[in-house]
């Protein structure tokens, strides 16, 4: 049997799918997004346990590219204009705001792999606020998963 041809990343084509759905089905698409990576551009101010969650809904980001490599949009936080970016390893989960749903990418898959993790979607029970900042104060709870099927 002759060698097969590494194959590349399925990470960035399951972002790119997941955020269609959402927006398709008129969700918030939300990016967690490990700040503690190489390559991650983003307001540190919102940075929280080296962790962002960003809003890349099409009303929130502008000139949003979802690439083979790197996610990047201009985005407003407290009113100041940032260009964001974040390398496609870094970035954890892609959910929707409203209830959760979505596709969390477990931190152990090999980089070319790319796999999701075993239990995908984030539920409703997430810690962020509503504008997706995390909450002020108190133990922040950590996302909890269920499977969407």
């Amino acid at each position: 049997m002759a060698d097969m041809p590494a194959m590349t990343s399925s990470r960035p084509y399951l972002i790119r799918a997941m955020y269609e759905w959402l927006v398709d089905n008129g969700l918030t698409p939300y990016l967690l997004v490990d700040a503690t990576q190489e390559g991650v551009e983003v307001p540190k101010d919102y940075v929280e346990d080296g962790r962002i969650v960003l809003n890349i809904g099409p009303g929130a980001s502008r000139d949003l590219e979802l690439g083979a490599e790197f996610v990047t949009f201009s985005a407003r936080f407290s009113g100041q204009a940032m260009w964001v970016t974040a390398p496609i390893a870094a970035v954890s989960a892609v959910y929707a705001k409203e209830n959760g749903q979505g596709m969390m990418f477990s931190d152990d898959a090999p980089e070319m792999g790319g796999e999701p993790a075993a239990a995908p979607g984030v539920s409703g029970d997430s810690a962020d606020e509503p504008d997706g900042t995390p909450p002020s104060g108190g133990a922040k709870k950590r996302p909890a998963l269920r499977v969407v099927k």
